[in-house]
């Protein structure tokens, strides 16, 4: 089987649908963890946001790739409720930027997508990586994206060291101490639970990898 050497409008929509059922799969997980630093419904607000995502993609699943992300942007944050919705949709309308146009990205493309994304989220959020957030996940995912770049690899190759450097982040939120959000009024006592969003920053990549090099 060829490696992909880009990622295809066809993948884009393959792979949302992969996470939408990750999402569904994972949520009452999301919800339990969110009980530990936040209101519990992590996991409900996700489901909506993928649930809406799954209705509007269809009327534009024959547009470019950016006009597809902008407009899960845009779904997210008129759907999802809390602070997740407005961050995820900032992710998908950043990296709709960089995807304006195209058909097929590169592995460029998607290092430059997804910073770009990275960085909204540290804009509107006004936080950044070791806050116990979905950036402790995303963040070094794109560090991972940005080496990968100096090396010959695949795209399937440099997603999956995003995808295990994603893992790490999530899983290194249990030692950190919550700085944003509901988190933060739990201070120390956060201190052994994973942070929801970084679980499912997580789960963003790690079925994005799957999908490329299924």
């Amino acid at each position: 089987m060829p490696q992909m050497m880009t990622l295809t409008r066809d993948t884009v929509l393959a792979w949302l649908a992969a996470y939408a059922e990750a999402v569904n799969q994972h949520a009452a997980e999301f919800n339990r963890l969110d009980s530990a630093l936040g209101d519990g419904d992590f996991g409900a607000s996700m489901q909506r946001g993928v649930q809406a995502i799954a209705a509007k993609v269809p009327a534009v699943a024959d547009k470019d790739i950016g006009t597809i992300f902008k407009t899960i942007g845009m779904t997210l944050v008129s759907t999802m409720g809390g602070t997740s919705g407005p961050l995820m949709g900032t992710l998908f309308i950043q990296m709709a930027g960089v995807a304006q146009g195209k058909d097929a990205l590169t592995l460029a493309d998607v290092t430059d997508m997804f910073k770009a994304g990275v960085d909204g989220i540290m804009a509107r959020g006004k936080a950044q990586v070791g806050d116990k957030t979905m950036l402790d996940a995303f963040g070094p995912a794109v560090d991972a994206l940005i080496a990968a770049k100096d090396r010959p690899e695949t795209l399937g190759q440099a997603l999956g060291c995003a995808a295990e450097a994603a893992q790490a982040g999530r899983d290194h939120t249990a030692t950190l101490v919550a700085k944003k959000g509901r988190g933060s009024y739990v201070g120390e006592r956060g201190v052994g639970h994973i942070d929801p969003g970084a679980a499912n920053a997580y789960l963003f990549i790690h079925t994005l990898a799957e999908t490329v090099t299924r």
